[in-house]
């Protein structure tokens, strides 16, 4: 790692100026003027800070683009900071609109807004880091550096991200120039990884993993303990990068599909549907209601069987088999639901552009509608043999506290931030689908800890359930592909667009565009890219052994997060 102050000098204090009538912070504080729209906000805030009305395009699917010159850029990201903008992703792409070179998308949200913007910034090989300002840009700077060879001058951590000591130098598998191929690897690297030290007396370290016991997935777990309690964590990921964005470029929209579904098996349809959202409002294709109620169903359905393998998780990982057994049965129950309605356990190839590729027939949604009366009582049932053992919730209670305070800085979302606190729901605060008129319950508490998390995601599976018989109960018949998709698929026009969806573990961001018809580049940041960071946290002051617990109530996923 190495260090540099160079950084807060070139990014230039947001200064007195900046107008304070839209009080945005951190926590849960809303617009002075609730009417007043995040766009004059944005806007008022970019003439503080340039003097100048800011050139701001709106996205196909209602994000705001505003492109600026380096040196207004260098004064908007302390003043985003200031307002309490949230950083939401970051990523690189080469000769966008064909214009040579390296366009960063600096993608914000506002606390307590719906609307999202993206700072365009124009960048050479070499750029300056906003890490200090917003130290959720570490991963996705590193990731940009592997990715496209840019070099952030001023960061205070240059290490390798995606690509290990195995892959060569000069390697950039996200350069235009690079095409899919075997690489030759480096066999004996020179140096090895450099991992944080810490010294002191009775500290020492514990590696854990890669390669762990199970079938798991794997990842490298650096535990710094004095005596029992952890002192430091640090996560080392991307064992397996399969090189997902790079296999969408130069294929069809349609091809690309597959590859949506593969980013993590178990969010197949919230990956697949964020992937078509982006490519129908680039193509301008308008989904039939009957398919957007289709998607809703599927997606709440993934939810529930993604929650129902964490609830289990977690109780097995502390010992009580036989309250985990009444859980593995309904979670397998909810798989041949599955089955029966799509053909696949995991629900792949239903999702299409336009809509959805199979029918389910009103008889198999009332069978559905059926068995979910017979699945709540038996699901409220073992919640409540749960909560019969006091020494199970002695084990939940108080353990791997994630404090509220991480939540914006680390842009942290889905149940592990709604346990701590937060709020934000894509399904809510960015609706899609059916969602806007159709809005699930949030449910939400406030301790942070394995219990709330535990509690969180037990009553979202309620909630889903509630909500998928009232999406039964209202769905209309009609087609459920849009008739203009082939043409407007063939007819596709240049452009890109940003989608977001909450899948089980959080917001899930897809962004895609598309140049002659194919896919110039995809960009896929899931939410567990983001909750990884937070284990590092939660875990601090607690034992080793409390460790499986913590990191099944986060349940995150690894093929998510290296792509």
């Amino acid at each position: 790692m190495s260090s540099n102050k160079d950084t807060v000098s070139s990014l230039m204090p947001a200064g007195p100026k900046l107008r304070g009538n839209y009080q945005i912070s951190g926590n849960s504080a809303v617009l002075e003027t609730p009417s007043v729209l995040a766009t004059r906000h944005a806007t008022d805030l970019m003439i503080d800070i340039a003097g100048k009305e800011p050139q701001i395009e709106k996205g196909k699917n209602n994000e705001f683009y505003i492109p600026l010159a380096e040196e207004e850029f260098l004064k908007t990201v302390p003043a985003l900071s200031e307002k309490g903008f949230i950083l939401t992703s970051l990523f690189c792409v080469q000769d966008l609109e064909g214009k040579p070179g390296f366009t960063l998308f600096y993608i914000f949200r506002m606390n307590s807004s719906t609307d999202v913007f993206a700072f365009m910034r124009h960048v050479r090989k070499e750029t300056t880091s906003i890490a200090t300002v917003f130290p959720s840009a570490c991963w996705y700077e590193r990731e940009i550096r592997d990715g496209f060879g840019i070099e952030f001058t001023d960061a205070f951590d240059k290490r390798r991200l995606f690509l290990h000591e195995a892959y060569p130098e000069g390697f950039h598998p996200l350069l235009k120039s690079f095409k899919n191929r075997k690489i030759q690897t480096v066999e004996s690297p020179e140096e090895a990884y450099p991992f944080k030290q810490l010294e002191g007396d009775g500290v020492y370290q514990i590696p854990v993993g890669p390669v762990h016991a199970g079938i798991i997935e794997p990842g490298h777990f650096r535990f710094s303990v004095i005596g029992e309690p952890i002192f430091n964590l640090e996560i080392r990921l991307f064992y397996k990068h399969r090189g997902i964005e790079k296999l969408a470029e130069g294929k069809s929209p349609s091809a690309c599909i597959p590859i949506a579904e593969a980013i993590s098996g178990d969010e197949t349809v919230s990956n697949a549907v964020a992937f078509c959202t982006a490519v129908e409002k680039i193509a301008g294709i308008e989904i039939p209601e009957r398919a957007n109620y289709l998607r809703a169903i599927l997606l709440e359905l993934e939810r529930i069987y993604s929650h129902m393998g964490d609830l289990s998780g977690m109780i097995t990982d502390i010992g009580f088999p036989r309250m985990t057994t009444p859980f593995l049965i309904l979670r397998e129950n909810i798989f041949r639901q599955n089955e029966f309605l799509t053909g696949s356990r995991f629900m792949r190839g239903t999702i299409d552009i336009g809509g959805v590729k199979k029918e389910i027939s009103g008889e198999s949604l009332s069978k559905l509608d059926l068995y979910l009366k017979i699945f709540v009582p038996q699901f409220e049932s073992a919640i409540t043999a749960v909560y019969t053992s006091s020494s199970l919730i002695d084990r939940f209670s108080t353990t791997g506290v994630l404090k509220k305070k991480l939540i914006a800085p680390l842009n942290l979302t889905g149940p592990i931030a709604r346990a701590a606190g937060a709020t934000y729901d894509v399904r809510l605060d960015h609706p899609y689908c059916i969602y806007k008129d159709m809005p699930p319950e949030r449910a939400i508490k406030m301790a942070g800890d394995v219990l709330s998390r535990f509690e969180v995601k037990a009553a979202e599976v309620l909630n889903s359930a509630s909500l998928i018989k009232k999406l039964i109960a209202s769905i209309l018949e009609g087609a459920i592909i849009s008739e203009t998709t082939e043409f407007s698929i063939s007819n596709i026009p240049d452009g890109y667009a940003l989608s977001m969806v909450e899948a089980a573990r959080g917001q899930n961001l897809h962004w895609v565009y598309v140049r002659s018809g194919l896919i110039d580049r995809y960009k896929v940041r899931t939410a567990s890219f983001c909750n990884w960071q937070a284990i590092e946290h939660a875990v601090l002051g607690n034992i080793v052994p409390d460790f499986p617990l913590i990191n099944k109530s986060f349940n995150l996923s690894y093929a998510g997060t290296d792509l």
